[in-house]
């Protein structure tokens, strides 16, 4: 069986005394046309080719703080065939500076498509002329919301080829209250979601005593983090919202209960749109490293 995506972050983190994950969310209405393919080429050739240098300089100067990167699968798929290549690329240049690639794309269909999500992201697809090998992400985000017959295909893929899933949990955006924590005679949603999450997490558990089944739990909602924890302690967290958004590292003590290789915080535009992209992710690494590991 292939080491698992807890195991493998967890060397990382180690090694690195890092939980950063670097979001890439590239738009390239605002990059430079500068640099970019020939004239000669498509729109969607030029515009791929450039977010696809904007992303390798991110990671060249800010990756070494970090311990993976989240490329968000619509920046690049917007831009058609192109885009899909620049993402490849972009994953090839994270993988080449060590760090581990989080699909973001919160997949979650009926099961059958979600097989095919699948194959896209970490599995292959045959055919009647050979093997066609997806994406082959370390791990991706998925949405929940259809139940555990639609998560199924996802998990299963992941358990084949060692990657992690991150279902999302109690999200970082404002309207996240407007579903995800209504109450029912269960609780809140985002409990039912997290004892979805902890009933899966045994298989794709690693030798560290974590789970590649993780949660997406976002920074904005401090006060829900004892409590996510408690109800899964054995899942990584993804937990976007830091910076722009107004998540804060200090609030997050309570999502390294599990220790210090059990979340992972994702920033973006912090980092990215930082006059000194290095320094932004090194401030974030010494911040976050604290909490985790008072």
């Amino acid at each position: 069986m292939p080491k698992s995506f807890a195991d493998r972050l967890t060397a990382l983190v180690e090694e690195r005394r890092s939980q950063v994950c670097l979001g890439l969310d590239p738009d390239p209405a605002q990059l430079s046309a500068a640099g970019t393919s020939d004239s000669s080429a498509s729109p969607a050739e030029r515009a791929a080719d450039a977010i696809a240098a904007d992303c390798r300089r991110l990671i060249a100067s800010a990756g070494g703080a970090c311990v993976a990167v989240k490329p968000q699968l619509a920046c690049f798929e917007r831009l058609g065939a192109p885009g899909w290549a620049a993402l490849a690329e972009v994953c090839g240049a994270a993988g080449e500076a060590g760090l581990l690639v989080v699909a973001d794309g919160k997949r979650g269909d009926v099961p059958v498509s979600a097989a095919a999500y699948a194959q896209a992201l970490v599995g292959v697809t045959s055919t009647p002329w050979g093997d066609v090998p997806g994406l082959g992400v370390d791990a991706f985000t998925v949405n929940p919301l259809l139940g555990v017959d639609a998560l199924e295909p996802l998990v299963a893929a992941a358990e084949a080829s060692g990657a992690g899933v991150f279902a999302l949990v109690r999200t970082s955006n404002p309207g996240a209250a407007d579903v995800e924590d209504l109450e029912t005679a269960e609780g809140p949603v985002h409990e039912r979601l997290a004892g979805i999450v902890d009933g899966l997490a045994g298989r794709l558990l690693g030798e560290c005593g974590l789970s590649g089944m993780g949660a997406v739990v976002g920074t904005t909602a401090p006060e829900h983090i004892a409590r996510l924890r408690a109800l899964m302690p054995r899942s990584v967290f993804l937990m976007p919202g830091v910076g722009a958004q107004g998540g804060r590292p200090e609030l997050l003590g309570a999502a390294f209960a599990a220790g210090p290789s059990s979340a992972i915080v994702a920033a973006s535009r912090g980092i990215a749109a930082a006059d000194d992209p290095a320094a932004a992710a090194e401030k974030l690494r010494e911040e976050v490293w604290r909490v985790a590991t008072e």
